[in-house]
């Protein structure tokens, strides 16, 4: 018998207005609705064999955003199966004018770091497979520098 968890299941978000919230992680992220509820939760999966990764729930537009001076989630953070998916998923980003925070080199992974239509955080990153992975002397697992860098998309000529 094991009391360590299995993995982290799902994160239930409160947001302001559902139908922007459902389109962001639908058509941006890529999650799939897998239910609504009666009650309005929208329960959304990037691993359709999952009942729910995600679920989101709408409490209105007047309600405070985020605060980042309190305790609380700092943010979220979503494994690319591959880099070049990860570069596919910035393309989309910049595409879409989401809002991007930084891009993260932690040399075992490259994480961008943006902001959901409600101001929630989110990290979509790609790591190194475990055998790839290198410690360095002085900085530890974190320490060294990615091996790739994330390429800007080229904008669509005018035709």
């Amino acid at each position: 018998m094991s009391y360590t968890p299995k993995h982290l299941g799902h994160l239930v978000m409160r947001v302001r207005d559902i139908d922007r919230s459902v389109d962001f992680y639908t058509r941006i992220m890529g999650l799939s609705v897998m239910e609504r509820s009666p009650g309005g939760t929208v329960f959304m999966s990037a691993n359709t064999e999952k009942s729910h990764e995600l679920a989101i729930r709408a409490i209105g537009m007047d309600a405070p955003g985020p605060d980042h001076s309190i305790i609380g989630q700092a943010h979220m953070a979503w494994q690319m199966e591959t880099f070049e998916d990860l570069q596919e998923l910035y393309a989309r980003l910049k595409e879409n004018n989401v809002r991007i925070q930084r891009i993260g080199d932690h040399g075992i992974s490259l994480g961008v770091y943006l902001l959901d239509p409600d101001d929630h955080e989110i990290e979509v990153y790609y790591e190194l497979p475990k055998h790839q992975w290198q410690r360095h002397p002085e900085k530890g697992l974190f320490g060294h520098q990615f091996p790739r860098q994330l390429q800007e998309p080229i904008a669509a000529a005018d035709d």
